[in-house]
């Protein structure tokens, strides 16, 4: 069972509530994988956005800095917006990432939950599934590292076209990010691709379906059954349950009520605040203890090998997610690890 932490770079605000700059905010992710590596942490992923309250429109950049800060954990993007960009640029940039790390980089690819890249790109939202499906298909032969010939729509063929730089170990590992759409859990599987789960609210046992789904189809379609299959769920760390919750709160409802007046949705209450950080929810907010419980329960119900913490919420501060990071390296993920071995 591996452990993880992602960002997506939201910009925070200092300890006076001032709002720190862009820049400022790359600089404390750098810090904040620094020490995810120094605790143990497994993976370390970067989301991409292209909108003023995120600061990594770059997350391969980004990465790069903290490849040559780190030792030993893996780096990848959570997620790479794969239709809006170009599926050689996206595997060079990686297979950089996977040099200035010695072979630590993975991608996760995915059609993000925002879609202000498609215009900013050129890209018609029309068509929003037909890009992904076509990019997907060169990016399958890509991460394998050799000459590739493909044909499809989007594009002009490639006819035993080499790409650099090379990978130091291929395959480049790959997952596929899936929200709750059984044919992108289908699409997954018919590539023989890693499966990971955005649960970003309800109670995660729902997603049990899925996970049977997927390695039902792999069986199917003969690809090995046990590739592996994760979650990404938003959560803090404190020391106890009323500290993480009441740091968390006012961070979460800004950002959630922004959200939420783009997509018609009303703002969070707290009772529903309280409710998705309980048992049955999928928000990992509290106590070492109880995160890693929830983690442990996950992981058991959806037969999990990966579970990655997006340890950033909207203006949370960088002295708050430091502390998170910390609990969550330390204590946390021995837990979890004790839980899962007691069972």
């Amino acid at each position: 069972m591996e452990l993880g932490l992602d960002t997506f770079g939201d910009i925070t605000v200092d300890g006076g509530g001032t709002e720190v700059s862009a820049a400022q905010t790359i600089r404390d992710v750098v810090a904040q994988a620094v020490l995810a590596d120094e605790v143990g942490v497994d993976f370390f992923g970067v989301g991409e956005h292209h909108r003023d309250d995120y600061s990594i429109s770059a997350p391969e950049v980004v990465l790069g800095a903290i490849a040559t800060r780190t030792q030993r954990m893996r780096l990848g993007s959570a997620v790479t917006v794969l239709s809006s960009d170009d599926p050689i640029r996206v595997f060079e940039r990686f297979a950089t990432v996977d040099a200035l790390s010695d072979g630590r980089a993975e991608v996760i690819l995915g059609r993000g939950s925002f879609t202000k890249s498609f215009p900013l790109f050129g890209y018609d939202l029309a068509d929003y599934e037909d890009l992904f499906t076509d990019k997907l298909s060169l990016f399958a032969q890509l991460r394998t590292g050799e000459p590739v010939t493909w044909t499809g729509a989007t594009r002009t063929p490639l006819t035993a076209q080499s790409v650099y730089p090379r990978l130091q170990s291929a395959p480049l590992p790959t997952w596929i990010a899936v929200g709750g759409s059984p044919e992108s859990v289908i699409r997954a599987a018919t590539y023989g691709l890693p499966l990971m789960l955005a649960i970003i609210g309800g109670d995660p046992a729902r997603f049990k379906p899925y996970t049977d789904l997927y390695r039902r189809a792999l069986g199917e379609l003969d690809r090995p059954t046990d590739l592996p299959v994760g979650v990404h769920s938003p959560g803090h760390v404190a020391e106890t349950d009323e500290l993480a919750r009441e740091q968390l709160w006012p961070h979460y409802r800004t950002y959630m009520a922004r959200i939420g007046r783009e997509r018609g949705w009303p703002p969070p209450t707290r009772i529903e605040f309280e409710r998705a950080a309980g048992p049955a929810g999928a928000l990992y907010a509290g106590s070492s203890e109880t995160v890693a419980t929830k983690i442990a329960t996950t992981a058991k119900t959806l037969e999990l090998n990966r579970f990655d913490l997006k340890y950033s919420h909207g203006t949370l501060p960088h002295e708050h997610l430091m502390r998170s990071i910390e609990l969550y390296g330390t204590r946390v993920i021995p837990r979890v690890r004790e839980l899962l071995t007691d069972d």
